[in-house]
């Protein structure tokens, strides 16, 4: 399996799982995470970033995924689903800004689409402005608040610690004032060590070391660092 999967022996542990993902992909490049589930680009691209730090970079679904991903931005910029728990208010009209840090979570590692393609740099854009609007926008109601702010780790959730470490991919971010201000902001967190310190683990995985609550986190500070090495190219 993991010769026709192209994964490192040393991922044999998860081979099964890539393989699952990559039997669920559709023709059109989307893919369905459960037997029932709809195939949202959030839930697309969450699979297949998943495939990309895996290092299938290069296979033919990512590549599939990809080209759908990149012809099914919103016209506004960004990336939206059909998700309408809380109604079809105008905001809900926005694209979601979640599904759209997913989906640019699997293009970053495509370098031909870090900086130069358009749909591409228009979605960084929508992020980089949502920083400055903060208000609730898209089918799910993402905003920027109290609960964004707060540091967590694994990268699974729209927070500033994951916002800042897809963004620092993107040349285009790198300059910008409100990438340079959430980067400040994450900065802050740091402890005297310079290490990533989690602040609100998911609840389901706050009883491992590695993302325990209040305490510095060595693997999310390979993270940290890895943004500090980004924008210091």
């Amino acid at each position: 399996m993991l010769h026709e999967l192209g994964v490192p022996a040393s991922h044999e542990a998860v081979s099964g799982g890539l393989a699952l993902i990559v039997d669920a992909c559709r023709d059109d490049g989307r893919i369905r995470v459960a037997p029932k589930a709809p195939m949202y680009p959030c839930y697309t691209a969450e699979a297949a970033r998943v495939l990309c730090r895996f290092g299938l970079t290069e296979h033919e679904v990512v590549k599939r995924t990809t080209s759908y991903l990149l012809d099914g931005a919103h016209d506004a910029g960004g990336w939206r689903c059909n998700f309408t728990r809380f109604g079809r208010g105008p905001e809900t009209h926005c694209a979601n800004p979640g599904a759209t840090l997913y989906v640019l979570d699997v293009l970053r590692h495509v370098t031909d689409c870090r900086d130069g393609v358009e749909v591409v740099d228009r979605a960084v854009d929508f992020l980089l402005d949502h920083w400055e609007t903060r208000k609730p926008i898209g089918p799910c109601h993402w905003g920027i608040g109290s609960r964004f702010l707060q540091v967590e780790y694994p990268f699974i959730r729209y927070n500033i610690f994951y916002y800042v470490y897809v963004l620092s991919f993107f040349p285009r971010c790198r300059r910008d004032q409100r990438f340079q201000a959430a980067l400040a902001t994450l900065a802050s967190k740091v402890d005297d060590q310079g290490r990533i310190v989690v602040e609100k683990p998911h609840r389901r995985l706050k009883g491992l070391a590695f993302c325990a609550k209040g305490q510095p986190s060595e693997v999310a500070t390979v993270r940290y660092r890895e943004i500090c090495s980004n924008v210091a190219d």
